[in-house]
């Protein structure tokens, strides 16, 4: 755990040349033409993904992130955001009344990793076992990524509300829109229905070692709002 210290990492100008970030990063090519290659070529170390899913949530600070990923060090973090960068994925924002310190922020490239992220977590789910539960650290944030992981893209309603889910201490939005989801950090102005849990209880849900009746039964979820959007939110998560 780092505390007070401030890392200023300078990142590269990306150029959008994924080839030219290889060639930067050469231990991490694997020399084939091959777009899966190409992608674990910049996303294929250790902790990367897990720094990619801390990001996808909201923009942080280093020690935030140090803090979020207890074990990966500050020269690996160092490391791992350099390469995003080198590749585009990652970019740096002032921080409001603080000169000196930086927070780290997805790019539009960067954000284009949220499927294939969510799909990952959605699929890992079914491997997570109750030593898993109990031996490992839950954050509020990983069961953000949880729900967002649950969503089942064939389920969107075709309205335009919002749902807000308070996760632990953490709270955001869920937007539908035409058919169409995405996820906003914070409360939404007005929303239509609200869910609050655990992030226990949402992985557990999602691993399938808690059913979403027993859950309710249980008052680890609940759910407020008319009937109807209740219906169509928990519909969209696979709950129903």
């Amino acid at each position: 755990m780092v505390f007070g210290v401030t890392i200023w990492i300078k990142l590269p100008v990306a150029t959008g040349s994924v080839s030219q970030g290889n060639e930067m990063a050469g231990k991490r090519d694997y020399g084939q033409f091959c777009g899966l290659a190409a992608g674990l070529n910049i996303i294929g170390e250790r902790w990367t993904l897990l720094l990619v899913r801390e990001l996808l949530v909201s923009a942080l600070r280093f020690n935030e992130l140090l803090d979020n990923l207890p074990g990966i060090g500050p020269n690996l973090l160092a490391e791992r955001l350099r390469t995003l960068a080198e590749h585009g994925l990652v970019e740096q924002l002032a921080v409001v009344g603080d000169g000196r310190a930086k927070r780290y922020r997805l790019t539009e490239r960067g954000q284009q990793l949220r499927g294939p992220v969510l799909g990952l977590a959605r699929w890992g789910m079914q491997f997570l076992s109750l030593d898993d539960r109990d031996g490992g650290e839950v954050r509020a944030e990983w069961g953000i990524i949880a729900v967002q992981a649950m969503v089942d893209t064939g389920r969107v309603p075709e309205v335009d509300e919002a749902y807000e889910f308070r996760v632990g201490e953490e709270t955001f939005g869920v937007f539908v829109d035409a058919g169409a989801v995405r996820f906003v950090p914070g409360p939404p102005v007005r929303a239509e229905v609200v869910v609050s849990s655990d992030p226990d209880t949402f992985i557990q849900i999602g691993a399938g070692m808690v059913s979403p009746f027993d859950a309710l039964a249980a008052g680890q979820i609940k759910l407020e709002g008319p009937a109807e959007a209740i219906r169509r939110c928990t519909r969209m998560l696979g709950l129903t």
